[in-house]
């Protein structure tokens, strides 16, 4: 196992030499110096770092220096698993205690921790509330303690956990360590929590940018979605990706509908037998499987580099949620796309679920949803919708070229919908503006559904009379009235009303021109189609580095696409062997960097980053082979 002491007594590591010496990296990310420099220092620290931004390093690096142990306190299981798969690969004593641990397995773990043996030690908040375990801490030097994904800790996030409120008391057990929250999702109201509730003293506060540049976000009307999968992963043939649904029903059958369709895909949901979860995890994880369609139930802690693309069939309950479900995708830093397919019923069944909560869990519940319906909704930029939550400003980088497709689609030209537009404005007046979007088209439409009936409603004079546009069409005609100033909104379920400027309208019978296409019922209400040239279709900005893996260029580097070749299929091979995802052997970027540089001697292996001292003794000898062509046995 690696120790930073070990070849000489006078010298103390660095975070620089064991950046290198153990994970193979030539230089921090942004933040990740300053975020070690404070913990070292024992400073408590709260960091807000994107999904794929390092986090994990911030305190895997000060648990090599520090000579006590590290706890990391992870809301997953296969989260911790990973991550110790991973560090023992690195020659790094690390270990978990959970659950699935067998007795001799458990008792050996605590024997090691005991010796002092364990630099790194992840538990489960449920962990901490058994006697033992606390016990077991309290005679140990604990210098570090880590919570991951802190955000849990708030009951204004979106992921509360009340198990992780009490994780305080483990600063009584260990109170000379120092504490550092992690979480990649954190509004400033949830980092308040966060500090209050863990009782971070005087803490550093680092909050990186919410920007993940190589995602292009898309959303796309919700017309026939199955086809529309499935003519997405036509596009992107060998690509991994998760799409995401809302019930475990949906999930089960898009699953089967894509297998049908001859793409590797599999399901995850909670309804799930911890065994079928387990496998369906670990084959897309060793890339066996491409597509992974789930619940929210999947995701949190899945380190998987290479997923190029993160679907919603459904609309998430708030940006919080949907930003972590998109961090998923491109966490190697190459191209990667989120589509979101938006039908104006999803919300609907999030409001459904409103009704069981308290007063007060129900207004941040539509809180939450209203920002996301803007977002799904907005015809300008997505990316600043979105980081906006987060309060932060979106700078446009005019080199990156497009960020979504609101900014790649050409502005719409203004049409006449005066006739439209005042059926409309006439029916959210005659309903008395107390309705939301949904219930007046649905007048318009002619339904007689329960509530229109015995409002008495089918018997207005605006009953029925748009039956000519489908009730997408109707749904983004009076989106664009809000966003026009015609009507106004309420915060709370977007009950409608009409302003001055459409009751001026109306009396004046005035020209309404409006930047939106309607179409006659027939065509499918699909005109406009949201994304149509955008990087959703495959021929936007991100259809240009869609391919799944980065190898090099076979007309440009044939014996650079030789080596990549046979390095996957070496890794292939051990991982398998080893019953590990193939990145923890090496990622992509890493096998990418061998077959640039051609290392010739071990030396030139420890300058390929990604590979440290561990890594090259253990593999080195088999990459060597690749590079020079010969044949290895699998």
């Amino acid at each position: 196992m690696y120790n930073p002491r070990m070849s000489d007594h006078s010298i103390l590591p660095t975070p620089e030499s064991i950046l290198k010496g153990v994970f193979g990296h030539d230089g921090f990310r942004p933040l990740q110096r300053e975020i070690i420099e404070g913990v070292l220092a024992g400073r408590d620290t709260l960091a807000v770092m994107p999904t794929g931004g390092g986090k994990s390093l911030c305190y895997q690096v000060p648990a090599l220096v520090f000579p006590g142990m590290t706890v990391v306190v992870s809301p997953l299981i296969a989260l911790m698993q990973d991550q110790v798969t991973a560090l023992l690969a690195r020659g790094v004593s690390a270990a978990f205690l959970n659950s699935t641990l067998e007795k001799d397995e458990y008792f050996g773990t605590v024997d090691r921790i005991r010796a002092g043996g364990i630099k790194l030690l992840y538990l489960a908040p449920e962990s901490l509330a058994n006697e033992r375990t606390r016990e077991l801490l309290a005679e140990t030097r604990i210098d570090c303690l880590t919570i991951d994904e802190a955000h849990c800790i708030s009951e204004w996030g979106h992921d509360f956990r009340p198990e992780y409120r009490t994780l305080a008391e483990i600063r009584e057990i260990a109170p000379k360590a120092v504490c550092l929250a992690l979480t990649a999702t954190a509004t400033k109201q949830v980092r308040s929590d966060i500090k209050k509730t863990l009782r971070l003293a005087d803490p550093a506060e680092f909050v990186a940018s919410f920007n993940r540049k190589n995602i292009y976000l898309s959303v796309e009307k919700k017309h026939n979605p199955v086809h529309r999968i499935l003519g997405f992963l036509a596009e992107r043939p060998g690509e991994s990706g998760i799409v995401y649904c809302f019930s475990r029903k949906q999930v089960d059958d898009l699953a089967s509908e894509l297998a049908s369709g001859g793409h590797a895909a599999l399901p995850y949901h909670a309804g799930l037998s911890d065994e079928t979860r387990a496998a369906n995890q670990e084959r897309f994880l060793r890339g066996e499987a491409k597509v992974m369609v789930a619940t929210v139930a999947f995701g949190m802690g899945i380190d998987k580099a290479d997923v190029r693309f993160v679907i919603h069939y459904d609309l998430p309950k708030g940006p919080e949620q949907y930003y972590q479900e998109i961090g998923r995708a491109g966490r190697d830093g190459r191209p990667a796309i989120a589509l979101l397919l938006y039908g104006y019923g999803d919300t609907r069944k999030i409001r459904f679920f409103m009704e069981e909560m308290s007063a007060r869990e129900a207004r941040k519940a539509e809180d939450r949803l209203a920002a996301m319906t803007a977002y799904a909704e907005s015809r300008t930029c997505r990316r600043a919708a979105l980081l906006e939550w987060f309060g932060e400003r979106y700078e446009p980088d005019g080199a990156a070229g497009a960020c979504c497709d609101a900014c790649d689609r050409p502005a719409a030209a203004e049409t006449d919908v005066t006739v439209p537009a005042q059926k409309l404005l006439s029916c959210v007046l005659r309903t008395g503006e107390r309705y939301g979007l949904a219930y007046v088209v649905d007048v318009l439409t002619g339904s007689r559904q329960k509530r229109v009936v015995d409002n008495g409603h089918h018997k207005l004079t605006t009953w029925g009379i748009g039956t000519e546009y489908g009730k997408d069409d109707w749904f983004e005609l009076g989106r664009v009235l809000v966003e026009e100033g015609y009507l106004a909104k309420s915060d709370d379920y977007g009950v409608l009303s009409l302003t001055g400027e459409a009751k001026s309208a109306l009396a004046g019978r005035e020209t309404i021109s409006l930047p939106v296409t309607l179409a006659a019922e027939g065509a499918g209400g699909a005109s406009g189609k949201p994304g149509a040239k955008s990087g959703a279709s495959g021929k936007g900005p991100v259809g240009k580095g869609k391919a799944p893996v980065a190898a090099p260029d076979p007309s440009a580097d044939p014996e650079g696409s030789r080596i990549f070749a046979e390095l996957k299929r070496f890794r292939t091979a051990l991982a398998r062997a080893a019953s590990v995802p193939p990145y923890v052997v090496f990622s992509d970027r890493t096998l990418e960097a061998i077959s640039a540089a051609k290392p010739a001697s071990p030396e030139d292996l420890l300058r390929v980053t990604g590979i440290g001292p561990s890594k090259a003794e253990k593999y080195g000898e088999y990459v060597l082979k690749a590079v020079r062509g010969e044949p290895f046995d699998e």
